[in-house]
């Protein structure tokens, strides 16, 4: 795992998110294959402005959290149970029958839900494109949540910095102890990679 950059901008906005974008081109980045993201506003805009062949993957863990906002604690259990069956499914059809039969069951008690993921179902369901082997890899952003709780850690001694370098070493240094750690190598990676010259054949 590489850090490319550090950003910092008062919101996560569209506009924010594009000289995102464009600093990476700038800098050398000619493609990028796949794009994990949570659900920031404009991010998928920007991405596919600069890198128009990016397949952008919504993040199936902030999907779930966000759908368990509203699920009594009682209920929860049982409704997890249900999206596992979409999420784990082995192929779209699956999936898609998974999400009809969850839809039936709990769409009177919670429509929120299931307009949060009818909304976003292409984003959510990009990774059934991919080989089982790597789908994993694709469907969720938790190596960079990890790293988030890490500088969480080191920034919040303080409730104010006197200006946006002090902020940028203080998370540049975090960055440089975090990724002492990065070195686990990923569990069946040669397969992945693998995969992925195959699905990309035209672009790696």
């Amino acid at each position: 795992m590489d850090m490319l950059g550090i950003w910092i901008g008062e919101n996560e906005s569209a506009s924010f998110w594009l000289g995102v974008c464009n600093d990476l081109k700038n800098r050398g980045v000619q493609d990028i294959l796949i794009a994990c993201k949570d659900g920031l506003s404009g991010f998928s805009e920007a991405i596919n402005t600069v890198f128009p062949q990016t397949e952008i993957q919504l993040c199936i863990i902030h999907q779930i959290r966000n759908s368990l906002k509203y699920v009594p604690w009682k209920e929860q259990k049982e409704l997890m149970a249900d999206l596992k069956k979409v999420y784990q499914a082995l192929t779209m059809e699956e999936a898609e029958l998974a999400f009809k039969m969850f839809k039936e069951k709990w769409g009177k008690k919670h429509p929120v839900i299931i307009r949060s993921w009818e909304k976003n179902w292409l984003e959510l369901t990009a990774y059934f494109k991919y080989p089982y082997e790597i789908r994993k890899l694709i469907y969720t952003t938790n190596i960079i949540e990890g790293y988030h709780r890490q500088l969480r850690k080191v920034t919040k001694t303080k409730t104010a910095y006197p200006t946006d370098d002090a902020l940028k070493k203080i998370i540049y240094l975090a960055t440089v102890e975090a990724s002492k750690k990065w070195t686990v190598p990923i569990r069946e990676w040669k397969s992945c990679i693998s995969q992925f010259a195959i699905h990309f054949s035209d672009r790696l």
